[in-house]
């Protein structure tokens, strides 16, 4: 995305000195908000997670190489307090998307995500790494196994290596929710409602009562929770 074709966001106006130059990591088609002195970031996940392959202009991609800076310059920058994130996104790149998920989950500032329209793949990992998770009732999240496209070699090898992608995943997802392994590989390996491959999906409601998401909500419910984080961590 060109830098003249991103809308400058406003900071607020208790928070002047916070005005980033155009051509920084806040201007990404995000928005910097605030309630009081509170200062909250709020992050979009759209499309496909684009990895080490650029996607056809076509289409919808987040590019992680401007959300990894952005990542960081939120957790060191002393005016932002809490991040906001929003996810609407097909999945994508497997090791881009654990990637920006790490960073969230080892943010010291508190972290509220919310599922909207979908989360499905690699956007699942994304939308439990942070402190709490939220999805709208219309969303939904399919869960499946790494799966790739084009020319394999098919050896034991390549076998081996996606075996252990998966486990990679698994065990992120399983340590940053309330899900069990043995739940989340059910899920995963179900042959009964996919056409052309397994998995299953999961509607907002279904999504919390495995444990992947914490709490069926709103925008409004999310960004309340996060400004609760925020106050509970300054009475820290």
């Amino acid at each position: 995305m060109r830098n003249d074709e991103i809308e400058e966001q406003e900071t607020p106006e208790t928070n002047e000195e916070n005005t980033a130059p155009q051509d920084s990591p806040y201007h990404l088609g995000s928005v910097i908000t605030h309630r009081g002195d509170r200062v909250i970031y709020c992050l979009t996940i759209i499309g496909q997670i684009e990895g080490h392959y650029v996607l056809p202009s076509n289409n919808k991609s987040t590019k992680y190489e401007h959300v990894i800076p952005t990542l960081v310059a939120i957790d060191e920058d002393e005016h932002i307090d809490g991040l906001l994130l929003l996810l609407n996104t097909a999945g994508g790149d497997v090791e881009a998307g654990l990637a920006i998920a790490e960073l969230i989950s080892g943010m010291k500032k508190p972290s509220v995500s919310i599922v909207l329209g979908g989360g499905h793949s690699i956007g699942i990992p994304l939308a439990v790494c942070t402190d709490r998770s939220f999805i709208v009732k219309s969303a939904s999240m399919t869960v499946h196994p790494v799966r790739t496209t084009g020319l394999t070699v098919g050896a034991p090898q390549t076998f081996e290596y996606f075996r252990k992608m998966q486990e990679r995943i698994t065990k992120f997802i399983v340590d940053n929710s309330n899900i069990s392994s043995e739940e989340f590989s059910k899920l995963m390996l179900n042959t009964g409602e996919l056409v052309t491959d397994i998995g299953t999906i999961l509607d907002g409601e279904a999504a919390v009562k495995c444990g992947l998401i914490d709490q069926v909500g709103t925008l409004a419910q999310a960004v309340d929770a996060l400004y609760s984080l925020i106050e509970e961590q300054r009475k820290e």
